[in-house]
């Protein structure tokens, strides 16, 4: 859908912004750019939509060379969300929705229609529609950025660091909103932050920017984690690579490890003998449907009659096949037991993570 032809912006003072970039963005992907301050990511962002002329090389948007277009005829079909929003202050948020279908002629009821489809797309309420930008909260704000960036169905859209203004719990929430809204519109997204988590998070591709605009890497984020180019991206990524490489992989892929499993009901010296079997000192105890309730130690269930006699200690909590494997590191280390029990979503047993597991994944 947009395409780098080898494309060089120089200033007029000589600061070479973007040095030779060749890369693709594959239709209804979310592509992050993601760098130090100056490394070019804006002006990348800004010469899809002509915001700024490249000094070389050539940018193919939807199969034509960007330049050959009119500008104001370009931007029509490219969205655009900036970190301060842009909202025009005298205008309601329903005519700031509505600003470029009015631009290009939609009749008032069609454009009525779209702006409550888009208020509820948001979710912001149709109540805020005859407010101000500045009754809006932040994060209020921002999403009526983003319903305005998409009110025309825009094929394309830029966002520069459109989250960057808001407290991380709000970011957070926009982050998953936008997420969800990106599965349903499949637009094809040029994604600007200097937030290497907030990459990793939104991304399908993610571009690394070195400063002077020289693209260091350009990869999906399992690869990227998994095989950085350079010492650059190394030292970008971070010390906690592998936390980040675990937050990316979900449970399903990797097989559940078997550990014993009784029922309350069970005699404790059965109990004892599969946890012998097993090379463990406990048992995990679940209910005749096998939804998991706790687990025992062997201590506990030496001279009992049955497990049920014995104290079952519940857990933190389970994971899914939905979950990543972060999140079982996590539920690995809240356990006494140092696995993270999987479960399906009616909570029946499916197997265990094991610290095991999780390395084998890594190597």
């Amino acid at each position: 859908m947009i395409t780098f032809e080898s494309v060089t912006k120089r200033f007029a003072d000589g600061t070479v912004a973007a040095d030779d970039l060749s890369f693709e963005v594959p239709e209804g992907e979310l592509v992050v750019l993601v760098g130090p301050s100056g490394c070019g990511k804006t002006t990348t962002l800004r010469m899809v939509n002509r915001m700024i002329e490249p000094t070389e090389g050539r940018i193919n948007v939807n199969g034509q060379d960007a330049a050959s277009v009119p500008a104001p005829t370009l931007r029509r079909d490219i969205g655009y969300v900036i970190q301060q929003v842009g909202l025009f202050p005298h205008l309601t948020i329903a005519d700031n929705i509505a600003t470029v279908p009015s631009l290009i002629g939609w009749d008032k009821e069609r454009t009525r229609k779209r702006v409550e489809e888009l208020m509820n797309t948001v979710g912001l309420s149709q109540e805020v529609a005859g407010r101000y930008p500045r009754q809006l909260s932040g994060g209020q704000q921002q999403r009526v950025g983003v319903a305005r960036a998409l009110a025309a169905d825009p094929p394309i859209m830029l966002m520069d660091e459109p989250f960057g203004a808001v407290d991380p719990i709000v970011r957070d929430l926009l982050q998953e909103e936008f997420l969800r809204l990106q599965r349903e519109l499949k637009k094809t997204i040029l994604f600007v932050t200097h937030d290497i988590d907030e990459a990793m998070k939104m991304g399908d591709r993610i571009a690394i920017f070195n400063v002077g605009g020289v693209l260091e890497q350009y990869a999906t984020p399992t690869d990227l984690l998994a095989t950085p180019a350079n010492d650059f991206v190394v030292d970008f990524l971070g010390a906690e690579r592998n936390l980040k490489r675990l937050a990316l992989i979900p449970v399903s892929a990797v097989e559940p490890e078997t550990r014993p499993l009784v029922s309350s009901d069970d005699a404790a010296d059965r109990a004892l003998e599969a946890a012998r079997e097993s090379g463990t000192d406990w048992v995990l105890v679940s209910d005749a449907e096998k939804r998991v309730q706790g687990w025992v130690s062997a201590d506990d269930l030496d001279g009992q009659g049955t497990v049920g006699d014995a104290e079952v200690h519940p857990f933190g909590h389970f994971v899914t096949q939905d979950e990543s494997l972060r999140a079982a590191l996590d539920a690995m280390v809240e356990s006494p037991l140092g696995v993270a029990v999987r479960v399906d979503g009616d909570g029946r047993y499916e197997g265990v993570v094991t610290h095991n597991t999780l390395t084998g994944e890594l190597k």
